[in-house]
């Protein structure tokens, strides 16, 4: 599929590489804004034109730091495609290129919390005692000990009540919003993982951020659901928060070797155009893996086929945040509204 990150088989299969290459040292400039123009490049892995394998070492570009804060809420209703991975490894990619990155994990199962290697028994204090007892978000927030500049405020099983207790809380919607309003800390990206259903969890979430990244799988019913999500936002948008809106589609789970991959990723460009991403994320037995070890693929396997795939991806989501479009050879100022109308997408997928 043009506009994939392609590797050859023994790439996936490869020894964990743990080198600057790919993994970039201390932030020495915490404050957002935009890099130091002293700041020496990352060696990263180049992006390849689809079909070629996939080179090691090559210096690219720096990941732009944002003017201020980038909220992005990682939501679909539809389990499995890929949100909690597709967090925590964007998270990952972002920090180790200088990024100072807050993973708020906002499902009840606490898997983005487990992958960042952070505590979440029941006695840790979580973001459920945010939305439900007013604590301070700062008072939650734990580094990722893996990856300078990573931070991660969990989740505990106490949030699966949380649905329930803020029915009847006085401005239930934006009760996460007035938590990062009120956090002090300097940050680059907030990146909020959503449960998937359209509850209380999931609006509080969309009110709080301004952006959304739609995580959809390339098999078949990949867009099923997609049109209450959809309508969802809209509704957020135009009650809740006039700022909201769809920037980031990403296609997880791509098998080049199917055919139904390649169509299901061709219906998604068709329906979302300038939304999706160039980069799609590969099946991967190392994405997979990770997360038992408490890491996410970036530090686990640095050099797997997934890895350079989700790096890939967040060099995208930064440029795209600073009006530049990279399309894996080049980069090029494109124009900030280039966004398609929220319900105009609602009415294709109906």
């Amino acid at each position: 599929m043009a506009g994939s990150v392609h590797c050859e088989p023994d790439v996936e299969e490869s020894e964990s590489l743990r080198s600057d290459a790919n993994i970039a040292g201390p932030m020495t400039d915490p404050v957002p804004g935009p890099r130091p123009a002293d700041s020496e490049p990352v060696a990263v892995p180049a992006p390849v034109p689809a079909g070629l394998p996939v080179s090691r070492g090559t210096v690219a570009p720096p990941m732009p730091r944002p003017e201020q804060t980038r909220v992005m809420v990682v939501a679909n209703q539809k389990g499995g495609v890929g949100k909690t991975t597709t967090t925590v490894n964007l998270a990952a990619s972002l920090a180790l290129h200088g990024n100072r990155v807050l993973v708020i994990d906002l499902d009840p199962q606490g898997n983005a919390s487990t992958a960042l290697g952070i505590d979440h028994h029941a006695d840790v204090p979580s973001i459920y005692d945010v939305l439900v007892d007013n604590k301070q978000l700062s008072d939650v927030v734990q580094p990722v000990t893996e990856v300078e500049g990573l931070f991660c405020a969990p989740a505990t099983i106490d949030l699966a009540g949380a649905e329930i207790e803020l029915v009847s809380l006085v401005a239930r919607e934006s009760r996460l919003d007035r938590a990062i309003k009120a956090y002090q800390q300097p940050l680059d990206y907030i990146l909020i993982d959503c449960p998937p259903s359209l509850g209380l969890l999931t609006v509080n979430a969309l009110v709080a951020g301004a952006e959304v990244l739609i995580p959809i799988q390339c098999e078949y019913y990949a867009l099923e659901g997609l049109g209450q999500l959809l309508r969802n936002v809209e509704l957020v948008r135009g009650h809740l928060n006039p700022k909201l809106h769809v920037s980031t589609i990403l296609l997880t789970m791509y098998d080049g070797r199917t055919r139904l991959a390649s169509q299901v990723a061709d219906e998604v460009r068709t329906h979302f155009g300038q939304e999706v991403l160039r980069t799609s994320i590969p099946r991967s037995v190392r994405i997979s893996e990770a997360p038992s070890y408490g890491q996410t693929v970036l530090t686990y396997d640095p050099g797997s086929s997934g890895a350079l795939s989700y790096l890939e991806a967040a060099r995208e989501i930064a440029l795209r945040g600073i009006g530049v479009h990279y399309d894996g050879t080049r980069a090029h100022t494109v124009g900030r509204q280039q966004q398609q109308d929220q319900h105009s997408m609602s009415e294709g997928l109906q």
